[in-house]
């Protein structure tokens, strides 16, 4: 399966890809958000030290009991580690790694893709096509995210009747808006949104049920880093200590079909990817 983003071509059957978490905010959920522009970006180039192929960069958290910071502001933490990110030397034994943007209002994308942008992580779960339009204009790769409205709104107690079914039905309107935007199929990445407007079972089923939504031929993305679900299920309240329910869930979302993984603890993340292609081949 290959992934097409703004200057390469990845073939995603021979890799799986660990997504680095980058917050420059100062509420992220899970604690380790910042607002000063040099740590942010030298947690970046740790999280690659460490093996991340992609580094996943947002400005605003997605937590809906904190209201939206402005689009100006937006765009202000985003444009540094963006400027900082393409003029940084990486590692020439190491293939440079991919910059995810972490955005979804059109205003702001539309301002930040300019600057070299190879991953649009959206997740306003597609409302409109101008996000599409947008990556379809300047060769970027679109993450298109399963939820139910805008975020930084609660979406508490959405029901499913079968959320897997649900889920694969909003892929395929949603790769059809962006393929009639523009946008190559492969430059399209699927998310299925955990913790977004579902609870607990729908996460889990979600999980369980990962190989159903590979029907579309693109590569999957699990978000599950640190989760609620992940909280709920072990009867941890603090974030940052569920990193061994991640890989946990990081390792059986691999062996159903997903190709990219978004964490916050890339480390563990990429020593269990590396023992597990031992133990398969």
């Amino acid at each position: 399966m290959k992934l097409r983003v703004r200057d390469r071509t990845i073939n995603l059957s021979q890799k799986i890809m660990v997504m680095g978490i980058i917050n420059i905010n100062d509420d992220s959920f899970s604690g380790d958000g910042t607002l000063n522009q040099e740590k942010a970006f030298r947690m970046a180039k740790d999280r690659v030290g460490e093996g991340a192929d992609i580094i996943d960069v947002g400005a605003e958290s997605a937590r809906t009991n904190r209201g939206p910071i402005s689009i100006e502001d937006e765009v202000e933490r985003l444009r540094p580690f963006i400027e900082s990110f393409h003029s940084t030397e990486w590692n020439e034994k190491t293939e440079k790694p991919l910059l995810s943007v972490n955005t979804w209002r059109p205003e702001v994308v539309n301002k930040i893709l300019p600057l070299g942008v190879d991953l649009l992580n959206d997740i306003g779960a597609l409302h409109s096509n101008d996000n599409a339009k947008l990556c379809a204009d300047h060769g970027t790769a679109l993450l298109i995210m399963h939820s139910v409205g805008l975020p930084k709104e609660p979406h508490l107690g959405e029901k499913y009747e079968d959320i897997v079914a649900e889920v694969n039905g909003f892929f395929e309107e949603k790769i059809s808006v962006s393929e009639s935007a523009g946008l190559h199929r492969e430059q399209i990445v699927l998310d299925p949104g955990i913790d977004f407007a579902k609870d607990r079972q729908d996460n889990l089923l979600l999980l369980k049920h990962l190989n159903a939504l590979t029907i579309h031929e693109r590569p999957l993305l699990v978000p599950v880093s640190r989760k609620t679900v992940i909280g709920e299920v072990l009867g941890i309240k603090e974030p940052q200590d569920r990193d061994a329910g991640t890989v946990a869930c990081s390792v059986t979302s691999i062996l159903r079909g997903a190709s990219i993984l978004r964490v916050h603890n890339v480390s563990a993340t990429v020593k269990a990817v590396r023992t597990l292609d031992s133990l398969l081949k």
